[in-house]
């Protein structure tokens, strides 16, 4: 992603840590949970690839088209699963988004440098789009922090695998909804 590298090493941190934590969630006991860590493992390390600073590395111009069909496929897979679970449809959202920035960024380095030596910018705004979706992840990640706090009069019942801890699994959906804000931010 275009933008200053120090935040872009954060968020690589972030997401790659999140990932890593996904995978680790892939060994619960209950199936549901496996196929969702899968998911949001993928988006983990997607997310932390695609927002290595430019700067440091700039990926080969093979590389969006191939996130654009990697995340076209999990797209593809969120849809068929949300017949049977809402969360699903986030999946979905989010990976159509990891689509649309793949898009993006395939047509960027042209437009970044022609920009840097004086080209026409943009037109004015953020593209609709990329408005809607900024306005879909800020809605989800206030939600999923609301999610976190603990609710009266709860308490810790047995003691929990890592990979079944509800509340760092909504933890780590937070984390990538706001890796996923970051991202939209820089297009």
């Amino acid at each position: 992603m275009h933008g200053p590298a120090s935040p872009g090493w954060l968020l690589v941190a972030l997401c790659a840590a999140t990932g890593a934590y996904c995978l680790l969630r892939m060994r619960s006991a209950v199936e549901e949970q496996r196929r969702a860590a899968g998911g949001e493992a993928l988006m983990g390390f997607g997310m932390a690839a695609m927002a290595v600073p430019t700067a440091v590395f700039t990926p080969p111009s093979w590389a969006w088209p191939a996130y654009a069909v990697v995340f076209g496929a999990a797209a593809l897979r969120a849809l068929w699963a949300a017949r049977a679970s809402a969360h699903h449809l986030h999946h979905l959202v989010g990976t159509a988004a990891m689509v649309y920035m793949a898009v993006v960024m395939a047509g960027a380095p042209a437009h970044a440098h022609a920009h840097e030596h004086g080209g026409a910018a943009p037109g004015p705004g953020v593209p609709l789009l990329t408005g809607a979706l900024l306005l879909y992840f800020t809605g989800y990640v206030l939600l999923a922090g609301i999610r976190l706090l603990p609710a009266a009069g709860t308490s810790g019942g047995g003691a929990l695998a890592w990979g079944d801890r509800p509340e760092l699994a909504r933890a780590c959906r937070l984390s990538m909804g706001i890796g996923m804000l970051a991202m939209l931010l820089t297009m």
